[in-house]
């Protein structure tokens, strides 16, 4: 489709172990576009502007994850597969990823989707795939409709099967990747992973202005910590001179800016730098 561009002329590596000489020497003569907006560059991607809601569960860990792997199996299937991979199972099913709804590692949830694969699941209330998130929304700091959310939050219970009347069994939904694997801190590194590849997820410490956040770019003012947060990277730009990555939550559209925020670009802002995950989609 017109809207997914092969992006194979970009530099970031695809494989754990890096680029190639040959990358390398192509990478050094890449230079990123002053903006980016994963959005627009794959328009017919549906999945890239949805904004999900991990609701009581620190569940942040699987959403950063799904998001960014729905996103790329889009990407990368010349926008053919449109689905959403479920947070549910990632967050029910993964022993090796943490402690579900009390938090878990980003890199782990990556070599989980490339070992043993995640099946769909949309939003709560919906019928969108094997297995839609089972939590109902809530809302995050801010006064809405919904109730508010609570912390913590106890993990639902592991059920390797689809919903009925689904149509698929739960090993035959599953999508799978063919590499996982953790992008350098330089600011040019992932650009070009996002470019050539889409979304990234990245985490971040919290700090206690953040969860005002309403616009412009984010930049920490506060010294005291609320914790760690994981969110799917789409984009970058400069807003009045300043340097942001534009970043989804999974606090749903109430929050932020239309559950969207910029933070600070290219200075490591509250550690969003330091341990970008990603990884390529199984096509077969």
């Amino acid at each position: 489709l017109s809207g997914v561009p092969s992006r194979s002329h970009g530099c970031a590596p695809n494989v754990p172990d890096g680029p190639s000489a040959n990358d390398r020497a192509r990478c050094s003569a890449w230079r990123p576009p002053d903006s980016f907006d994963a959005r627009e560059e794959w328009g017919s991607c549906h999945s890239i502007g949805v904004i999900r809601d991990q609701a009581s569960c620190g569940s942040c860990w699987a959403f950063g994850a799904v998001e960014a792997i729905s996103d790329r199996i889009c990407i990368h299937s010349q926008g053919n597969v449109q689905v959403n991979i479920s947070a549910e199972d990632l967050l029910d099913c993964c022993d090796s990823c943490g402690d579900g709804c009390n938090g878990g590692f980003p890199g782990a949830a990556w070599k989980y989707w490339r070992d043993t694969g995640l099946v769909t699941g949309g939003l709560y209330g919906t019928d969108d795939g094997c297995k839609p998130y089972s939590l109902p929304p809530c809302e995050h700091h801010v006064p809405g409709k919904r109730p508010p959310c609570k912390e913590g939050g106890k993990t639902p219970t592991c059920h390797k099967k689809c919903r009925p009347g689904y149509g698929k069994s739960y090993e035959e939904d599953k999508y799978y990747g063919i590499s996982a694997y953790s992008v350098g801190s330089d600011e040019d590194q992932i650009m070009a992973e996002l470019y050539r590849n889409g979304p990234v997820e990245a985490d971040f410490i919290v700090y206690a202005d953040f969860v005002n956040y309403k616009s412009g770019v984010y930049q920490k003012h506060s010294d005291d910590v609320l914790g760690g947060h994981a969110v799917r990277i789409l984009g970058w730009g400069t807003e009045n001179g300043v340097p942001y990555w534009l970043v989804a939550n999974s606090w749903n559209t109430d929050w932020g800016d239309k559950g969207y925020f910029k933070i600070l670009r290219g200075s490591d802002e509250c550690g969003i730098e330091d341990d970008i995950n990603a990884g390529i989609p199984n096509d077969e």
